[in-house]
């Protein structure tokens, strides 16, 4: 399959691209990956990467990622755009209070606790155990003898756009894609968009811009956004207990389909 860079660009990117592309500057964007590159969020990142650098070409862009153990990671980082991660809650926070104007995306945790605790620079690309159990709530209200369980990516999902990306991604990594590796994904993504709408790679005005202005295409039909828990919103997709996939959450009938703010907690609690 042959992938152009005007394929990859969602439509917010693409009208900045026709705007500003007489005006655009040459860009470097350093990205920091610390956790384990035998994962599937590491897959994930590798081909935001790719993709990030195929629209680059067009618009003056390079994207390098840099892998790195925890321990290996310095107290501050002061060349990197953003921080992707894939770890435990301790190390997300530990990254965080060292990056504080720095976006540090977690890609793989799904702590309640520590969307709750709503540091300004975290931001949680997978859904919150919350976020998953209205999802799966919803599905059973509609469907009480259901036993399914509520996950972020499915390899074999097509809508909105979700076959294009699954073949992709095999293409290219040689495996399915999974939750972990569509959450590295998109977080590399999230940072070419406010790139190219922000035309800067500081790392401030980036954090600033996905937390306040994206609405990020991540192939699910329904732009996403973050909440003040700095959780990504997203449709869920319902899973059955041999792996198919069922449905989509929100769940039409139970509530409104593009209510997001349905599936688990919507904002920090005092």
């Amino acid at each position: 399959m042959r992938i152009t860079a005007r394929s990859l660009l969602p439509l917010s990117a693409a009208i900045a691209f026709l705007f500003c592309a007489s005006a655009v500057t040459a860009l470097e964007i350093r990205l920091v990956y610390v956790g384990s590159t035998d994962e599937s969020a590491w897959l994930g990142v590798l081909q935001g990467q790719h993709e990030a650098n195929i629209q680059g070409r067009f618009l003056d862009q390079t994207y390098t990622v840099e892998a790195m153990t925890p321990e290996a990671f310095p107290q501050s980082e002061p060349r990197a755009a953003a921080i992707i991660a894939a770890g435990d809650a301790s190390a997300l926070q530990s990254l965080s209070e060292g990056m504080a104007s720095t976006a540090v995306f977690n890609v793989t945790a799904d702590d309640d606790d520590l969307r709750q605790g709503c540091t300004t620079n975290l931001l949680h690309v997978p859904p919150s155990r919350a976020m998953k159990a209205s999802a799966v709530a919803q599905w059973t209200q509609k469907n009480p003898d259901a036993n399914v369980e509520a996950r972020a990516w499915h390899p074999k999902f097509v809508k909105y756009a979700a076959r294009d990306l699954n073949k992709r991604f095999l293409k290219v990594q040689g495996v399915a894609m999974d939750d972990d590796a569509w959450a590295g994904w998109a977080a590399v993504r999230m940072v070419a968009e406010a790139v190219i709408r922000t035309q800067s790679t500081d790392p401030s005005a980036l954090l600033a811009f996905m937390k306040s202005e994206i609405a990020f295409d991540g192939q699910k039909g329904i732009p996403h956004t973050f909440r003040d828990t700095g959780q990504l919103r997203q449709r869920l997709l319902i899973v059955d207990e041999a792996g198919k996939l069922t449905g989509e959450a929100p769940v039409r009938g139970v509530a409104d389909t593009t209510d997001l703010d349905s599936l688990g907690v919507p904002s920090c609690q005092p």
